[in-house]
């Protein structure tokens, strides 16, 4: 009988390790380097003596895999940071990380999923968010499906896998269909049930009408997009009141609205640029600052002349990027008044402003020094030329401002 005791404790022993072995690829990254005979009794003494945590598991023989021993939630974090097929990756690495990504916050990026076959896109999303227990990170499709999928992409976000999202983006290719008339669609009205977790929004591609800017309101929201987005002018100043601890706000060739009101007591930073549109269709030349305590970041791309005019903004320290293209662009800062980029009236000075950038198709020393005397406090001054200015519109739209 003693004999026996060991021999099926081996025997068991055995069959676990076969069935938790991983696949050879992993198990190949995974066996232990190879070491010279004299430092082998040394480093087997130091793991005896004191085994680091999470030991043995995901690891070769006498190798630690001290990632593994890291907390359910740590790890957690670091899943939903990667790459949504890499995240997805994970659960083939260790028997500790099959079911991490499953319970982690959700990635889901479908930038590289099949853009010519919509089926096998839709295909792919789907069976991300059925597989997925939630909760939500990160959700960001392209945008043409809300015209061409509806009921798929409300589906979608009905999904209990994207419960208590915080990013939603709904971006635009340029290969993608888009057609400005017919009226385009409004997103699904169940973006709503988001309104209490959602810190970061881009809206493409599509309508947002009066009624559904009323019904939203995202407390937490930080960062707003609009591009390409027709919206009337009450919608848009509905939407921004909706969202009181906004900092970041981005409008990127949208219409439907003539001109922008701000006010607002949290935005730090503002990017816009406008487009041409047709003769029916309201475009966006005029935006106001009335009143943004908070304000230091002040970035647009005047292609078609957006007049501009800043009441109250103490705190603005960065401003760019203004041209001497139109010479009927009007600029005001308080009672300081400019054409285009011509001194009209010098009636008061901006302090705070230290970062400039302007835009000139002919270098101009007068221009640039009558330009200083309303910055006195400038601490850096760039004259961009149309490379450059393609270059900070980049810039502003992808959010880094």
């Amino acid at each position: 009988m003693e004999a026996a005791g060991p021999s099926a404790k081996k025997k068991r022993s055995d069959e676990l390790e076969a069935d938790e072995s991983p696949p050879p690829a992993i198990a190949a990254m995974e066996a232990p380097n190879p070491q010279p005979a004299a430092k082998k009794k040394r480093s087997s003494h130091i793991q005896e003596s004191a085994p680091p945590p999470g030991a043995g598991e995901g690891g070769g023989a006498g190798e630690a895999d001290r990632i593994s021993g890291l907390p359910d939630a740590i790890l957690g974090e670091i899943i939903s940071l990667l790459p949504t097929k890499d995240g997805a990756r994970t659960q083939v690495l260790a028997s500790r990380w099959r079911h991490l990504w499953r319970a982690a916050p959700l990635n889901l990026d479908s930038v590289g999923f099949p853009a010519e076959d919509d089926d096998a896109y839709a295909r792919a999303v789907s069976r991300i968010l059925s597989t997925h227990r939630g909760p939500g990170r990160r959700f960001r499709v392209a945008a043409h499906l809300i015209h061409s999928r509806p009921d798929t992409v409300d589906a979608w976000l009905r999904s209990p896998a994207l419960d208590n999202l915080q990013e939603i983006d709904f971006y635009h290719r340029s290969m993608d269909p888009y057609q400005l008339r017919p009226s385009p669609s409004p997103p699904p009205a169940s973006i709503s049930r988001f309104s209490g977790s959602l810190r970061v929004a881009t809206f493409s591609k599509c309508r947002i009408p009066d009624s559904l800017a009323e019904t939203l309101c995202f407390p937490e929201l930080k960062q707003l997009g609009i591009e390409k987005v027709r919206i009337s002018e009450g919608a848009f100043q509905s939407l921004i009141s909706s969202c009181p601890a906004l900092e970041c706000l981005f409008v990127n060739e949208s219409f439907g609205f003539s001109c922008l009101r701000i006010n607002s007591n949290s935005l730090r930073s503002i990017g816009v640029r406008a487009q041409r549109c047709w003769r029916d269709e309201p475009r966006f030349d005029e935006l106001i600052i009335e009143d943004a305590p908070c304000l230091e970041k002040l970035l647009y791309a005047d292609r078609f002349g957006i007049r501009l005019s800043v009441v109250a903004a103490p705190k603005l320290t960065t401003f760019g990027c203004p041209s001497d293209t139109h010479r009927d662009l009007r600029i005001l800062f308080g009672a300081t008044e400019f054409q285009g980029l011509n001194t009209v009236s010098l009636m008061t000075v901006m302090r705070s402003v230290k970062i400039l950038a302007v835009h000139l198709w002919i270098f101009d020393l007068d221009k640039v020094i009558d330009l200083m005397k309303c910055f006195p406090c400038l601490e850096k001054l760039y004259m961009m030329d149309v490379i450059q200015l393609k270059l900070i519109s980049g810039v502003v739209s992808t959010g880094s401002f």
